[in-house]
C-alpha cells in the first residue's frame, strides 16, 4: 500500500464503519417496526427464530457461508470492506435491539413510521458505505459467484437469490408483509440517490489517492 493510502486508510476506515453502523441501526429500527423486511433481514429473522444465534450473529454466520462459497467458487476476493460488512452490521444490530430504550412500535402507525424510517436510512447507509471503497458485501459477492456457476446475468443470480432467501425465511417464521414489497420497491431508488449523494466524497479519495477510484460497478449518474 503506497503511503497516500496509509495516510487516507484511518478516514476511510471511519467513513465504512459510519455507513456500516447506521446500516444496522435501519435493520433494527425495519426489525421493531413489525410490518416486513426485506429479503435477507427476512431469512436472518427466521434463522434466529430456529437457532440459539440471535439475528445479528445468524447475519454473521450467513454472510461468512456466503463469502467461503464466492472464494471458492468464483474465486472473488473479498476486501476489507467485505469482511467489515460482514461482522460489523450484525454486530450493531443486536447492540441496538440490547438497548433498553431503543424504540418498538405498539401498532400500525408507529410500525409505518419506524419502517419508514429505516429503509430510507438503509439507502442512505448503503451509499455511505459503498463510498468508502473498501469493498461490497458479501452478498453481492455470493450473486457475482452464482451467476459465474449457473452462467446467467448477475441481475437474474441476484433475483433468484431473493426469492429464495425470502420464501425460506417466511418459512421459517420471519416476518414477511406490506414492509417487503415497500423494501423491494424502494430501496433501488434510494440506494442510487444515496450514491449520488455521497459521489463527491469518493471522487476526494480518489483525487487524494491520485488513482482511479475503486468502484462497485454501480452507475451513479
Amino acid at each position: 500500500m503506497s503511503r497516500r493510502r496509509w495516510l487516507l486508510f484511518p478516514l476511510r476506515f471511519v467513513h465504512v464503519n459510519l455507513g456500516l453502523a447506521l446500516f444496522g441501526f435501519s435493520i433494527a429500527l425495519m426489525l421493531r417496526a413489525g410490518v416486513g423486511l426485506g429479503p435477507w433481514d427476512v431469512f436472518h429473522e427466521g434463522v434466529s427464530l430456529r437457532t440459539p444465534l440471535t439475528i445479528g450473529q445468524a447475519m454473521i454466520a450467513a454472510g461468512f457461508a456466503l463469502l467461503a462459497f464466492s472464494a471458492v467458487v468464483a474465486k472473488v476476493r473479498p476486501g476489507l470492506g467485505t469482511v467489515m460488512n460482514m461482522v460489523f452490521i450484525g454486530a450493531w444490530v443486536d447492540l441496538f435491539l440490547a438497548h433498553p430504550a431503543f424504540p418498538q412500535a405498539r401498532g400500525w402507525l408507529d410500525g409505518a413510521a419506524l419502517f419508514g424510517a429505516g429503509l430510507v436510512l438503509n439507502g442512505i447507509a448503503t451509499g455511505l458505505y459503498l463510498t468508502g471503497g473498501l469493498g461490497a458485501g458479501p452478498r453481492d459477492g455470493f450473486a457475482l459467484a452464482l451467476a459465474k456457476l449457473l452462467r446467467v446475468t448477475v441481475r437474474r443470480a441476484r433475483t433468484l437469490v431473493e426469492i429464495v432467501v425470502l420464501t425460506s425465511g417466511w418459512l421459517l417464521g420471519g416476518t414477511v408483509g406490506v414492509g417487503t414489497l415497500v423494501f423491494a420497491l424502494a430501496i433501488g431508488p434510494l440506494m442510487q440517490s444515496s450514491l449520488r449523494l455521497f459521489a463527491g466524497l469518493e471522487r476526494a479519495y480518489a483525487r487524494r489517492l491520485a488513482a482511479p477510484v475503486d468502484r462497485v460497478g454501480i452507475r451513479t449518474e
